[in-house]
């Protein structure tokens, strides 16, 4: 080895020393029956496709010295970092209503936590690292596609305010991975979350009768997430009412923008309150609360409009597995539980009647604003109007700038929505604030532009068959300012043509 080449391993060396010493590992000091200890599996050929900077500044992390290849090295799982114990997590859950005891992570592996530049304590998570415990008879792997899809849509709910994982690195394996479909290109997308535990953690240890280590995951999440639950009369029960109250926000703000999770399944909800998994996920173009893309939801148990009661049926199941660190007496417990899940609804209705009035751009509150917004979600529905087309329209239109003539092409048929619009507009001018308040205040929440499903699937036809990055880095940066109205943007913000329809997603394992 040349002294050059020497000088440059010590200092990829010191890098990955550094990178390693941000690691804590918090949940790996719970008891061992919480995880499994396990090593990522080694990839052939690994090949960095991104790699968010911003998001590691955010983190706190020094890349300083490392360079594509050694992330790649890094962040597929060959290159162990120092201090690092990764483990995969036990879980259990709902799928689809049917409760299956052990699931765990199968395909993923938990590096460890971070502290970031704000002291939070952060998740970093390969996913589709190999085979763990947990994996029963699949691969552990990832096809490239679902990875691109998770780190476009991830980092653009995050764009959007909306709380989700994120995405730190995508990288290609080099490696063949084989579905339904055939071999398919591999590839490990890196995540960070607030923190993995999910409803389905909880539920493996109800499941079990195991009330220790419940009530031990209890505290451990009260910690981490919900410390100002400690001082609680009934600390256990603030921690549901906190759950349910960021779910409550959470899914009013995925209704608010047209989101539809796909899959929401008591292991796929997050007890931070943050977006977690996006399989099937998918953003609407015309309006239809019937709306379903996800391949493997036949009856629409997870379409747009159920999403309230299905993430209320979660809180449910995770109410059950607290009630003996609610009260001893399963009497009382079932009542102060249930108290706090039948007041999901009322939290979620005004989290979204909030969020749609700002939409309409309404800074006050009258008796009749939710009749005016169901009038519009109806016109819309039947008149086939893309949902996020019509309210950034709407924006101009709230100031007078050429808004009608474009809202009224949106509906098939333009007179319905011509009458909704005058009870708008009166609503409008009994507000104190000028028009022109209303439309700036109405582009701070109604984006331009969202991760339309036909954009994402071409991004991800041209990198899967033509090794072809482009179009999802494009797509990736033209997403992270959705609220503005930019040029590079501009042609990502139309709907799809009637050819370019995606109308099903997959889960992607």
């Amino acid at each position: 080895m040349s002294q050059v080449d020497s000088d440059a391993a010590a200092v990829e060396e010191a890098g990955a020393e550094r990178l390693g010493s941000a690691f804590i590992e918090s949940y790996a000091r719970l008891p061992v029956h919480f995880f499994s200890r396990v090593d990522p599996t080694r990839v052939a050929d690994p090949t960095l496709i991104a790699f968010n900077s911003a998001l590691a500044s955010e983190l706190g992390l020094d890349v300083h010295g490392l360079d594509p290849r050694t992330l790649a090295e890094i962040f597929s799982g060959n290159r162990a970092l120092p201090g690092t114990l990764p483990i995969a997590m036990a879980y259990a859950g709902h799928q689809f209503g049917q409760f299956v005891p052990q699931l765990g992570d199968g395909r993923a592996i938990l590096l460890g936590e971070v502290r970031d530049r704000c002291g939070r304590r952060r998740d970093i998570q390969l996913k589709g690292s190999g085979r763990t415990p947990y994996s029963r008879s699949g691969d552990g792997r990832a096809a490239l596609g679902p990875v691109l899809r998770e780190y476009v849509v991830s980092e653009a709910m995050h764009a959007l305010g909306i709380p989700a994982t994120r995405a730190l690195a995508a990288v290609a394996t080099g490696e063949a991975v084989y579905r339904e479909r055939g071999a398919l290109p591999g590839a490990v997308l890196t995540r960070v979350a607030a923190s993995h535990v999910r409803v389905g953690t909880f539920q493996y240890f109800a499941a079990r009768g195991d009330t220790d280590a419940v009530r031990r995951l209890a505290d451990y999440v009260i910690e981490r997430h919900y410390a100002e639950a400690k001082s609680a009369a009934n600390p256990y029960l603030e921690l549901l009412r906190s759950v349910m109250q960021r779910q409550a926000r959470l899914i009013a703000a995925w209704m608010n923008v047209g989101f539809i999770h796909g899959v929401m399944n008591t292991d796929n909800m997050a007890v931070s309150g943050e977006t977690i998994d996006f399989g099937p996920c998918a953003f609407m173009d015309v309006y239809d609360p019937a709306t379903v893309f996800s391949s493997i939801d036949h009856m629409g148990r997870y379409a747009y409009a159920n999403q309230p009661a299905a993430a209320q049926w979660n809180l449910a199941r995770f109410a059950e597995t607290l009630l003996t660190c609610i009260d001893p007496r399963m009497d009382g417990a079932i009542e102060l539980a249930t108290s706090v899940i039948t007041d999901f609804s009322r939290e979620f209705d005004e989290h979204r009647l909030a969020g749609m009035r700002r939409k309409l751009g309404l800074f006050t509150e009258e008796e009749g604003d939710p009749v005016l917004i169901q009038g519009l979600l109806d016109t819309m529905q039947r008149g086939g109007a893309d949902f996020t087309l019509t309210f950034r329209r709407l924006c101009a239109a709230a100031e007078g700038v050429a808004g009608d003539a474009a809202l009224d092409e949106m509906f098939a048929d333009p007179a319905g929505f011509r009458q909704w619009s005058q009870g708008w507009r009166a609503r409008l001018a009994r507000e104190p604030q000028p028009g022109s308040e209303h439309a700036a205040f109405m582009r701070l929440v109604n984006p331009a532009v969202i991760p339309r499903n036909h954009r994402i699937e071409a991004a991800i036809v041209a990198a899967v068959e033509r090794g072809d990055f482009t179009p999802f880095a494009t797509l990736t940066t033209v997403l992270s300012r959705p609220y503005e109205d930019s040029d590079a943007g501009a042609a990502y913000t139309a709907a799809p043509l009637p050819e370019e329809r995606v109308l099903q997603t997959f889960c992607g394992t």
